[in-house]
């Protein structure tokens, strides 16, 4: 029987997205821009679905969250509470690993302003929803944001009004696991301060105390 791969580096079903990071290719020819992967530990009980890869950010780097203000306080919480051996993410070649902890997107390309459309996020959902299938039993799923926590749902079969976004809280999925919200560690969400570096903590204390 024919199972979605967790992840296509060759992917081109969306026209819009493939169309934008050729554009972007031929002005930044250095870019990775293309679908980026997921980063981190195969066999973790975390997963941290993020929105979709930043211009300057994954887009660049190859790897989620690194290389742009998105990534700042989400490495440096990880490496506070020990997922991490290492504060900042800057580059694929920099020796960051994670430990328990895996980093994926509910869109793995690109997208114009930030913005993937319904269909985009519909697209790319078998990727996440077979890269769910992969967690452990008692897995913690934590959503950046109400496109990842929307998407989380979605990939579960789930309606949306079953759980609604709230930051730090959690919501009991399938096979024991559980959805936990923050809001996304955007530069816009932390410099207002809707995000904070102790609103964030305490998320991750409460992944801690799911995962003990």
């Amino acid at each position: 029987m024919y199972s979605k791969p967790l992840f296509d580096q060759n992917c081109r079903q969306c026209i819009r997205l493939d169309e934008f990071l050729c554009e972007v290719k031929q002005k930044h020819p250095d870019y990775h821009a293309r679908p980026v992967a997921p980063f981190g530990d195969s066999q973790a009980q975390l997963l941290i679905v993020g929105l979709a890869p930043g211009m300057h950010g994954a887009n660049a780097t190859g790897r989620p969250f690194t290389g742009d203000y998105a990534g700042l306080l989400l490495y440096e919480a990880l490496y506070e509470f020990g997922y991490s051996n290492q504060i900042k993410s800057e580059s694929l070649t920099d020796g960051l690993m994670l430990k328990n902890c895996r980093i994926t997107n509910a869109v793995k390309c690109l997208p114009p302003q930030n913005k993937p459309t319904t269909d985009e996020i519909k697209q790319c959902n078998e990727y996440l929803a077979a890269e769910l299938k992969t967690l452990p039993e008692q897995a913690v799923i934590l959503a950046l944001g109400l496109v990842a926590h929307q998407a989380v749902l979605k990939a579960y079969g789930l309606k949306q009004s079953t759980s609604k976004f709230t930051h730090n809280a959690q919501h009991v999925l399938p096979e024991g696991r559980t959805l936990v919200d923050s809001y996304h560690s955007s530069r816009y969400n932390v410099q207002t301060k809707r995000l904070t570096h102790e609103m964030f903590a305490e998320v991750f204390r409460t992944i801690s105390f799911l995962l003990k």
